[in-house]
């Protein structure tokens, strides 16, 4: 664990950037400006032409670090982004460890390092984001989607109505919800679930981002109305889209036309498209029985979709790594007759053959190999980043300044996520979360029987 974590280290003096909590420098000193008794839109941050562009949700939240100095402030998040950190990939990595019999805690221990180390991870906490709190907030609600779907086996028998409401999942849709209302962008997962039907969580979700935009509506009424009015139309507050940084399809749009500005209506086009199939891939690998992949699908849609996704905004390449390494190991495993228990039978994933295992083939060797690559190419990928070292910002310099090499790799993030929400592979019965589903349902029952 310990060598892990100084290779984490070294990787990210090797790959990343000087890091000094510049974004939350800018939070910090919004949310002093006003508690100050200034109105919170009206910050400019010394030196920049940045300001608080979070709903006022969001500045209500961070209103507390206002009693404490940046560098502390800083320190504070990313010691609760880390720990929020661990807590998910534990959730997500338990039924894989649990199938494969390692133990979870050091299993966590060793990846949390490898994902703080990657691009996503290093420039939330080097710059102070919230993106890793939002990204434990969205997953809170599929592990209760599982837990949900789980309702009436051992969950049902724990003693006392707080862990039955817990352990029930009754609260799934809440964490969407409040990741919503402080920042707009998870509502895709709102459409996501009215898409898929699961319409109790769905309503959650949507209950919750509007009762607390409407509480914060009735505390903070002008900073509420100047948000909704005109900040959140404001879209040059956050910087061009050609910005390397910006690895969405309007940056890469804009990047490839050389333009400080999008092209519209083809970005408009595309991000249709591209939304279309995110959503339709996300249900299909929910109705196969993969809540993660489908929700790895949804979130990596609209990193792709929305007009600006820094590099800190794409942490859902770390579930799609996940996503990744697992099936290349359950390919080798089926392919050497190894018993592939998901507990969901034939019509949900379940495997053929006598006694649930797949037959053996003759060449288990290669078997997986392309998706253990894909896990391992995205990894160092998004760890060496090559975006940075053909940094270009218009009109100092064409972005084409390194030929067609260097626009490749400027934007590579970006490519690589169009090509993830188009071809991730799900996992059949791997993370059923079959709640409303009366057909799944009447399955499980009868496979537990």
């Amino acid at each position: 664990m310990a060598a892990v974590a100084y290779a984490a280290w070294l990787a990210i003096g090797a790959f990343g950037r000087p890091y000094n909590f510049f974004d939350m420098k800018i939070y910090h000193g919004a949310v002093v400006w006003w508690a100050s008794g200034h109105e919170l839109y009206e910050f400019i941050a010394p030196g920049t032409t940045l300001g608080f562009t979070y709903p006022p949700f969001g500045g209500l939240v961070m209103l507390p670090m206002a009693q404490l100095p940046i560098g502390m402030a800083g320190m504070v998040n990313a010691f609760a982004s880390i720990a929020a950190l661990a807590l998910v990939l534990a959730g997500l990595l338990r039924p894989i460890v649990d199938r494969l019999g390692w133990p979870l805690w050091f299993t966590v221990a060793v990846a949390v390092p490898l994902a703080v180390a990657i691009e996503p991870g290093r420039e939330t906490l080097g710059y102070g984001q919230v993106n890793i709190l939002l990204f434990a907030l969205i997953m809170a609600d599929l592990i209760g989607l599982r837990w949900r779907s789980r309702r009436g086996t051992h969950y049902a028998a724990t003693d006392g109505p707080l862990l039955r409401f817990l352990y029930g999942g009754a609260w799934a849709g809440a964490g969407i919800g409040l990741a919503t209302a402080v920042k707009l962008t998870p509502a895709l997962f709102i459409a996501y679930l009215l898409i898929t039907r699961q319409w109790r969580v769905a309503a959650t979700a949507i209950g919750t981002t509007i009762g607390v935009t409407v509480a914060t509506f009735a505390i903070v009424g002008d900073e509420s109305r100047t948000y909704f009015g005109s900040v959140l139309w404001q879209t040059e507050r956050v910087g061009a889209a050609d910005m390397t940084p910006n690895q969405s399809l309007a940056g890469l749009l804009a990047r490839l036309y050389d333009s400080i500005e999008t092209p519209g209506l083809l970005w408009l086009a595309f991000s249709v498209l591209i939304l279309a199939l995110g959503l339709s891939r996300a249900a299909s690998s929910r109705a196969d029985g993969d809540e993660l992949t489908a929700f790895t699908l949804v979130g990596l849609t609209a990193n792709v979709i929305s007009p600006i996704s820094w590099t800190h905004h794409l942490v859902w390449v770390i579930p799609a790594i996940i996503v990744l390494a697992d099936a290349a190991v359950r390919r080798r495993e089926a392919s050497r007759g190894i018993p592939q228990r998901t507990g969901q039978g034939p019509a949900f994933g379940g495997l053929s053959g006598v006694n649930g295992l797949r037959p053996p083939i003759w060449y288990p060797t290669l078997t997986g190999l392309r998706h253990g690559v894909a896990a391992i190419g995205l990894y160092l990928l998004f760890l060496i980043s090559p975006i940075w070292p053909y940094e270009h910002q218009l009109p100092e310099m064409s972005h084409y300044q390194d030929g067609l090499f260097g626009a490749l790799m400027e934007n590579s993030l970006a490519l690589a996520l169009i090509v993830l929400v188009a071809a991730l592979p799900w996992r059949p019965g791997a993370e059923p979360a079959f709640y409303g589903d009366r057909l799944a349902r009447a399955v499980v029952v009868n496979n537990r029987r």
